[in-house]
């Protein structure tokens, strides 16, 4: 995947100033900065969820932001995973796996119902193909959303702060399938607070502030020893919340 002088703005306001990324076929890259500093625009940029102001964004060999590609056949190719698990209510787990297979890829019942085990088999929740989304925990939702994500055979999988809903108990078992999937050499792109889960699973960890990216490097290196002040900055704040606060700062707001 490769990400060439992405741009992005709401009006007046510049989310994205230039963004060159590029995500190699296996890789794993973490993407971490401060709310409102691009991170969830510019993974939504990715599949065209926002449409850019400008730049480019290729997925193998096609060009997602060529005016005349075929978007819903290059978006088959990427996986997306969002903060909010999106099922569907009213049908089962096995429906919420099986529906986008056959209305999408135009696969048959059998064939779609097969991959839809398989794939709660790669999540852990075999157990629960015929259980209703409202009967699952948070974290069980999320590891069902991947699943359906992974039942369309996706490229690349993009993953929005897949555990930011969850209760911190619920965190481990979402974390645990994304580490199995890094393994089994899926490419990945993540917008992620879990610092835990950046320096042992990324190959590379990408620092956002202020729609730019200010560091990129080994997940070892960013997160361990970054060499960017503001990234010092972001991560002791991140990892230590009282350690550099001044009186009446307000550091909320969503991205």
């Amino acid at each position: 995947m490769s990400v060439r002088g992405l741009t992005k703005a709401f009006g007046d306001n510049e989310v994205l100033r230039g963004i060159d990324l590029d995500v190699g076929r296996g890789e794993v890259v973490c993407v971490i900065g401060p709310s409102g500093s691009g991170k969830s625009t510019l993974l939504r940029c990715v599949n065209l969820l926002e449409e850019p102001s400008g730049g480019t964004v290729r997925v193998g060999d096609a060009e997602l932001t060529d005016p005349e590609v075929d978007i819903d056949r290059v978006r088959r190719r990427i996986g997306m995973v969002f903060q909010q698990f999106n099922l569907f209510p009213h049908v089962d787990v096995t429906g919420n796996l099986t529906l986008p297979q056959r209305r999408v890829l135009g696969r048959g019942k059998a064939e779609s119902l097969a991959v839809a085990r398989r794939n709660l088999e790669r999540v852990g929740l075999s157990d629960k193909a015929n259980a209703f989304p409202a009967q699952l925990s948070g974290g069980q939702q999320q590891r069902v959303a991947i699943a359906r994500a992974l039942v369309m055979d996706p490229e690349v999988m993009l993953f929005d702060e897949p555990t930011s809903a969850l209760d911190p108990e619920l965190v481990g078992d979402v974390l645990a399938v994304m580490r199995r999937l890094a393994s089994e050499g899926m490419t990945m792109m993540v917008v992620t607070h879990e610092m835990g889960f950046a320096r042992e699973v990324a190959d590379r960890v990408v620092f956002m502030d202020g729609g730019v990216i200010v560091e990129e490097g080994p997940a070892a290196q960013v997160v361990g020893a970054p060499r960017h002040e503001r990234t010092r900055t972001f991560l002791t704040r991140l990892l230590n919340p009282t350690a550099c606060e001044e009186p009446g700062e307000d550091r909320s707001g969503k991205e």
